[in-house]
């Protein structure tokens, strides 16, 4: 552990790194009746939004669709990104946008016989901490707007 905390300006130059090189990230949702859900997915960083995909039909997809929200992590336990956000249904692409988020992910829904939707998570919260003495100040980001 180290002594000291990382500054929230630190944390969130971290935090975007990790956005911008990582490709997974783990997608918690809830189904109607309130049942949780976790799956790792691929994803794109277009510095606003992650894009991600899975099957129109899978609990993921069905829970994101119809509750619109999502709790995403990104790293382990003792670096984690915690993400609060809104979730965009997009059941098509463009031809560019779609190519670059197989470029980057390796993984092209477009290429599945099985029907993917497309989802684009806006961030509405973000923290960021390492270990106990990063707990305070770990919020970066508030009501969609990074904190000084």
């Amino acid at each position: 552990m180290s002594d000291e905390p990382r500054s929230r300006a630190q944390r969130r130059e971290d935090t975007e790194h990790r956005l911008a090189h990582d490709v997974d990230v783990w997608v918690a949702s809830a189904s109607a009746d309130g049942a949780p859900y976790l799956v790792p997915l691929s994803f794109d960083w277009d510095g606003e939004a992650l894009l991600a995909a899975t099957p129109a039909d899978s609990p993921t997809g069905r829970n994101l669709a119809a509750g619109r929200v999502a709790r995403l992590a990104l790293g382990h336990t003792r670096d984690v990104t915690m993400i609060d956000g809104e979730v965009e249904v997009l059941d098509a692409l463009p031809p560019r946008r779609a190519g670059l988020f197989a470029e980057r992910t390796g993984f092209d829904p477009r290429a599945s016989a099985t029907p993917y939707r497309w989802f684009r998570i806006v961030p509405r919260r973000v923290q960021a901490w390492r270990e106990e003495n990063e707990l305070t100040g770990r919020e970066l980001m508030r009501d969609g707007r990074w904190l000084d």
